[in-house]
């Protein structure tokens, strides 16, 4: 049948198509013949039914590559199985913690409801107070009934938050404050665990040479970067989650860095004096180096990023992590992890080495992530490494210090951080450090105002991070306690004393 009239074919009932079928056939059924004849004697070498020999009546040796209607089947059931369907739908993903369709959120529900503590003004307190007071009034209510574990949920938000309907509707307009945003931490943690593709986790290549990177905000540098576009606010919510700490680190080091002395922009000037010289070696000025060996140049050697105390950062996928390296083409970059919990909850993925002459302090390389980027974790606390020289000598050129949500302040914490931060300030070299809310980071700067007073320069002046975590969480141990990675930054050294002359008499 011709194109044209299989085309016709098509748009008639199946009665007329068969009287067209056959008409056709006969008509040109001299002109056909030959053309069947053969397509009949091809496809008969190509048949899946099995035929029988006529000499001796026996099985012959099938050539179809056709596949069965079996097989078919069976490739499809393989295919539907290697492309997850997800748990739940983009407008599916608001459920109360203890109904919720994900069993780890629903044993998170129960530890709540085992160690989090009703907040209504009524209960005695029991713990140290992890969010800002409200007011004095707050302060002076002492109630007379014992603590309470939570036990009711909002309908609104979905989290376990009192420990009655009774307590919660009276204290309904405190709760206000945050129930939007505990609904908004309820979708996300159901998102994540979804099942669906994450494309807004692809992380951006290296930046063009030609090609300037914009740190405004969190649109203009994706963009700059090149960043496939994310449309949604949740999916930009889940990807800032870790990008926020390599690029708080970039914001503050880079060149194009939106904090300077400008007014209102928070960079002091013993700030800039102490950035200029890492910026010196992070943006090297073009020298013409190729691969010619006329254009062999000295390189400097990487510039050292100690991360204190690190937990969750040091386990980011180090694609991550790369995206700092890239905001710096022309240098290269060693970042060392190094706390107690640098490796926890991952022994399987990096046994620790053992500790030799060689390697003393156990430490874990991984230095094939790329030519620009070196990364190395110690389990152990800075103030027992430094003591030994391991890192000595120490350059404002070549390093700096970075305190990821350290707890200075914090009655838990602050304990660890006593013998340490005189060491720190002892090496003269820039101190980033960050704080989960403006409560907390204004609780580290006090103790260490209290701890090292007149013995520190601010270099940059704490305020919120541009570009902190556009997605809060939720302390399971209180509620109410809602915070986000990165909320503000700000930096100090150890002081510097100007030489001076005395006049001699």
């Amino acid at each position: 049948m011709e194109p044209a009239l299989r085309r016709a074919a098509s748009s008639v009932c199946g009665q007329c198509s068969s009287t067209l079928r056959r008409q056709l056939m006969a008509n040109g059924s001299s002109r056909t013949a030959p053309r069947l004849a053969s397509a009949h004697a091809t496809r008969s070498l190509h048949s899946t039914v099995s035929r029988r020999s006529k000499a001796n009546n026996v099985l012959t040796r099938q050539f179809s590559s056709t596949p069965k209607a079996s097989q078919e089947v069976a490739a499809a059931k393989l295919a539907a199985s290697e492309t997850p369907t997800p748990k739940l739908r983009s407008d599916d993903l608001f459920h109360s913690f203890t109904n919720s369709p994900i069993p780890e959120i629903r044993r998170r529900a129960a530890f709540m409801r085992q160690h989090a503590y009703c907040p209504h003004p009524e209960h005695r307190a029991t713990r140290v107070p992890t969010i800002a007071p409200h007011g004095e009034e707050n302060q002076a209510q002492t109630g007379q009934l014992a603590p309470a574990h939570v036990d009711f949920e909002c309908p609104d938000c979905g989290v376990p938050v009192y420990c009655s309907k009774e307590h919660w509707m009276d204290n309904y307009e405190a709760h206000l404050e945050i129930c939007d945003t505990l609904r908004e931490i309820n979708e996300d943690d159901h998102d994540l665990r979804s099942g669906r593709a994450f494309p807004e986790f692809v992380m951006a290549e290296d930046q063009m040479p030609e090609a300037v990177v914009n740190m405004t905000n969190w649109d203009t540098f994706m963009y700059s970067r090149e960043f496939e576009a994310v449309n949604d606010e949740r999916s930009m919510r889940q990807v800032t989650k870790m990008l926020t700490y390599p690029v708080t680190i970039g914001s503050v080091l880079h060149e194009l860095s939106p904090y300077s002395i400008k007014k209102g922009e928070r960079l002091t000037n013993e700030g800039l004096k102490s950035l200029s010289a890492l910026r010196y070696t992070l943006h090297p000025p073009l020298s013409g180096k190729g691969t010619a060996m006329k254009d062999l140049r000295p390189e400097a050697p990487p510039v050292r990023i100690f991360c204190l105390g690190a937990r969750a950062e040091s386990s980011l996928p180090r694609n991550v992590w790369l995206q700092l390296a890239h905001l710096f083409p022309e240098s290269k970059i060693h970042l060392i992890f190094i706390g107690p919990e640098s490796m926890a909850n991952r022994d399987d993925e990096f046994p620790l080495p053992p500790r030799t002459p060689e390697n003393p302090f156990g430490m874990v390389i991984e230095d094939r992530i790329s030519h620009k980027m070196k990364i190395s974790t110690i389990v152990d606390y800075y103030h027992t490494i430094h003591k030994t020289g391991y890192f000595a000598p120490y350059d404002p050129y070549f390093d700096c210090f970075c305190l990821f949500h350290p707890g200075l302040g914090h009655p838990a914490s602050s304990h660890e951080w006593t013998e340490t931060l005189p060491l720190l300030l002892e090496t003269k070299l820039p101190i980033i450090a960050t704080g989960y809310t403006q409560f907390d980071m204004e609780r580290d700067i006090e103790w260490v105002r209290k701890t090292a007073a007149g013995e520190f320069d601010v270099l940059l002046e704490p305020g919120e991070n541009l570009f902190r975590s556009l997605r809060w969480d939720m302390n399971d141990l209180d509620p109410q306690d809602v915070s986000c990675g990165n909320w503000g930054v700000w930096a100090f050294r150890g002081k510097r004393y100007e030489t001076t002359k005395k006049d001699e008499e």
